[in-house]
């Protein structure tokens, strides 16, 4: 069953994340038609903690285990894992992709320049945030503000919560929202629509097959994005006959370390990921990680740390996150087959070590770690290896544009990278001339 017309549509984009929704804007804005299919549901955001776990947290589709049993979580709806991110801009590993002829800086700075990425307001900046920024540098770390994806003037002292589940007022931009403007100018956005294979042949992709409402559906285009995430995106390409995908990849571990301050209690409306560190050479990231009640007593549970269930208030938390080494293998089901090395093992207890003397200097007691998690799935479909500079692969019209691209190791959040990826591709496939980086600042 052709689900678009016999025309067909100029470009297919399977995948609403960062990347994916980008390519699906850019080109919807310049006027061309474009089929947008989404695996997960679309629908009003509705920040509820029943929302969050049918989309994220769902055993062996959005939540997958590791042979460690490290849990690692992945957003499956319009806008994707950004729908719950924290909100954190890190800037594009800009040196390292150059290595590769990929050169974001003009993207970069565009996306700054559309996009509110800015450090958070002093009026934002919580007491318990404030406590561990202090404390960190007091210890000689370079702790210090961090860009964030927020529409900071729609925050008021009254808000109720950030949008850790999903975020109904609109102050934390989503990939979401890039989508919605997308099919405002014209694209055809199709949710529940999970993409199976590339049609065509290795020569040549003409198009994708994919199942939706438990019938098997085709559509055709001149040009096919796959954006489906570091999981989803290689085991279509898979099917689709480049077997090399969805090997040796990273997806950036992390613990949190808590402690207790009881001259300090965190507000209702903690903004997550506000401050931090970069520790490069070290090969970690420390920022702060306030959490809503039900995901603490769910982290503390966990680690059978009962006796701080109801402790949520006076819990200072950071996250440590570290730069894995490459490694694993998806299986054809998308199972994700990696096991941390002794490095990474090596670099988490470090990490521990220092937020421990974070937490300290603060003056928390009862200091604790939790279990291991893993974010940010990539390098399974790499630039130099099974894409080109340009995100192409080896088969005519197919093209590749997720965290799955990133070629290297690199452990640190790629929201703004793959908005810059997703510029760059669009720009590409109209054949648009690149304006140099003088002239986008003019």
């Amino acid at each position: 069953m052709e689900v678009v017309s016999k025309a067909g549509c100029d470009v297919i984009v399977v995948g609403t994340g960062p990347g994916g929704a980008t390519v699906a804007r850019e080109l919807a804005r310049r006027g061309k038609k474009v089929l947008i299919l989404e695996w997960g549901p679309g629908g009003e955001v509705r920040g509820t903690a029943a929302q969050y776990f049918s989309q994220a947290m769902v055993p062996g589709k959005s939540l997958l285990l590791t042979p460690d049993l490290v849990g690692m979580v992945r957003g499956i709806t319009t806008g994707g894992s950004s729908l719950f991110y924290c909100a954190t801009a890190y800037p594009a590993p800009l040196e390292m992709l150059r290595k590769y002829g990929v050169d974001l800086a003009t993207e970069e700075q565009e996306t700054r320049a559309e996009l509110p990425i800015a450090p958070l307001k002093t009026e934002l900046v919580s007491p318990m945030t404030s406590r561990l920024m202090a404390s960190a540098q007091q210890i000689g770390l370079e702790w210090r503000l961090l860009d964030k994806f927020m529409y900071q003037d729609r925050w008021t002292s009254e808000y109720p919560a950030f949008g850790y589940y999903g975020d109904p007022h609109h102050v934390k931009w989503s990939a979401r929202m890039y989508v919605e403007e997308a099919v405002a100018h014209g694209a055809v956005l199709l949710n529940g629509a999970r993409v199976i294979r590339v049609l065509g042949d290795q020569r040549a992709a003409t198009g994708v097959e994919f199942t939706m409402n438990g019938q098997t559906h085709s559509a055709s285009a001149g040009h096919i994005v796959i954006a489906a995430g570091g999981i989803g995106s290689p085991i279509i390409l898979r099917l689709s006959g480049i077997r090399e995908a969805g090997y040796n990849y990273f997806f950036d571990p992390l613990i949190t370390v808590c402690g207790t301050l009881k001259d300090v209690s965190l507000r209702d409306n903690e903004i997550p990921m506000s401050t931090g560190v970069h520790m490069r050479d070290e090969g970690y990231m420390m920022t702060d990680l306030a959490m809503p009640p039900a995901m603490h007593m769910l982290f503390a549970a966990q680690v059978l740390h009962l006796s701080r269930l109801f402790s949520f208030r006076n819990t200072a938390r950071l996250m440590v996150k570290i730069r894995d080494e490459l490694g694993g293998h998806l299986t054809d089901g998308g199972g994700v087959r990696k096991r941390l090395t002794a490095a990474d093992r090596s670099k988490l207890k470090a990490g521990f070590e220092s937020a421990k003397r974070v937490l300290e200097a603060a003056g928390a007691t009862d200091i604790y770690k939790t279990g291991i998690l893993a974010a940010h799935p990539g390098g399974t479909v790499k630039i130099g290896e099974l894409v080109d500079a340009n995100l192409k692969t080896r088969i005519d019209n197919l093209y590749v544009c997720d965290c799955s691209v990133i070629p290297e190791e690199w452990g640190l959040p790629p929201t703004l990278t793959l908005l810059a990826l997703g510029k760059r591709l669009a720009r590409h496939l109209v054949a648009e001339r690149q304006p140099v980086a003088q002239d986008a600042a003019a």
